[in-house]
């Protein structure tokens, strides 16, 4: 469950239809409660198979507290124990070691492992750290601000090959001494929501119903959306599927204020996601500031699953939306804005937002299908092979 877990587990696979060997090495399954799983629990070490993927997991001090140390710690714990593996990384015998960053720490582990097994070792760079973590407000430049700018740029230099989400990560690492920088998006998987997609439209109904499904964390903001776009004024329905920090607080302001037409759901699983989905006549994705380098994977799923888009994050995924006309944007924490936007889309067309449904799954189909993407990696992982 969750954007960046489905992301590497369909990469996983991907790789393994073309022949690769793998084995995931991983934590205990925790998210997004922040507890271990009942079933996994008093375990250091336990190996599964996933859908035929040998995992390997370990143990680690689970959290997802709003504070900084706890969530250190818990990034800390699984970098460390993860250096456990050592002797069955060096028996498995890797031609490489991908490593998702952040946290920076398990990237040293990985390079360590790397080394250790003579593999080559690549930094998948999903956000930049520590600049993402200021720029939410989570570390303030100063001592350790600086050390983990130290180990990033370490990172960067040492390792065989670095993987970035957006261009803007690839223009980074090209200008941060990264060897070999490579271009491997998010992407979706799109037979998913083709095989599920209905043959007809639903029935036109009186309202938009607005969803979002992903995580309710703080960097994302949708409490912030709930308290302040009263959606019933707008003759709009807003459904919120899954979990995180802000979860209870949402419920909570929720049971006050049943007036405003929002619904929380619980959190759907990853095979839920394309029907899920497909329920709502648009989507709307937002972030409290925008995070250089940061594409929500929610972007590309809600291509694939034909929704129209109101994004409220800037960077990179502006461009996305505005480039191939798949919705409309907003400036991060601009509720009036939104709120127009959505007054914008009920008195819109019903052709043109048929269009624009035509767009996300064109978009999806032809450019952002995880296959293309994986196509790409495949052919950039077996030219640097020795």
């Amino acid at each position: 469950m969750g954007a960046p877990q489905s992301r590497l587990f369909e990469t996983a696979k991907g790789l393994r239809n073309k022949d690769w060997e793998i084995r995931i090495l991983t934590s205990m399954p925790n998210y997004p409660s922040g507890k271990i799983f009942k079933e996994f629990r008093n375990k250091f070490f336990m190996t599964s198979d996933v859908e035929n993927l040998v995992t390997w997991r370990y143990w680690l001090y689970a959290s997802n507290s709003k504070k900084s140390i706890p969530r250190i710690i818990s990034m800390v714990s699984f970098s460390l124990a993860v250096l456990f593996s050592f002797r069955r990384v060096k028996k498995f015998k890797p031609d490489y070691i991908i490593t998702e960053s952040p946290p920076l720490t398990l990237g040293l582990s990985g390079l360590f492992l790397s080394k250790w097994s003579r593999a080559k070792h690549v930094l998948n760079v999903s956000d930049i750290w520590p600049l993402s973590a200021y720029e939410l407000g989570a570390i303030s430049k100063g001592f350790l601000y600086n050390k983990l700018e130290q180990l990033e740029k370490f990172l960067y230099r040492n390792s065989f090959a670095c993987m970035g989400q957006s261009q803007q990560i690839v223009d980074h690492l090209l200008q941060s001494e990264t060897k070999r920088a490579h271009l491997y998006r998010n992407g979706v998987d799109f037979e998913r929501f083709d095989d599920v997609r209905p043959n007809s439209l639903p029935p036109q109904q009186s309202g938009i119903k607005i969803v979002y499904a992903g995580l309710l964390g703080l960097a994302q903001g949708v409490f912030n959306l709930c308290k302040n776009i009263n959606f019933s004024e707008l003759n709009a329905e807003f459904h919120i599927y899954g979990d995180g920090a802000e979860k209870s607080e949402i419920a909570e302001y929720l049971n006050k204020n049943i007036i405003k037409n929002i619904f929380l759901h619980t959190a759907v699983t990853r095979n839920d996601v394309p029907k899920t989905l497909m329920q709502y006549d648009i989507t709307i994705i937002p972030l409290i500031k925008p995070i250089f380098g940061a594409v929500p994977s929610k972007i590309y799923e809600a291509m694939a699953a034909g929704l129209p888009i109101i994004f409220s994050g800037g960077g990179e995924g502006e461009y996305i939306i505005k480039q191939y006309k798949i919705g409309w944007v907003c400036a991060p924490s601009n509720f009036e804005s939104i709120r127009e936007t959505i007054l914008k889309i009920a008195s819109m067309d019903t052709a043109e937002l048929l269009l624009m449904k035509e767009n996300c799954i064109n978009a999806a189909r032809e450019v952002f299908d995880r296959k293309i993407q994986l196509e790409r990696l495949n052919n950039f992982l077996s030219a640097n092979i020795s």
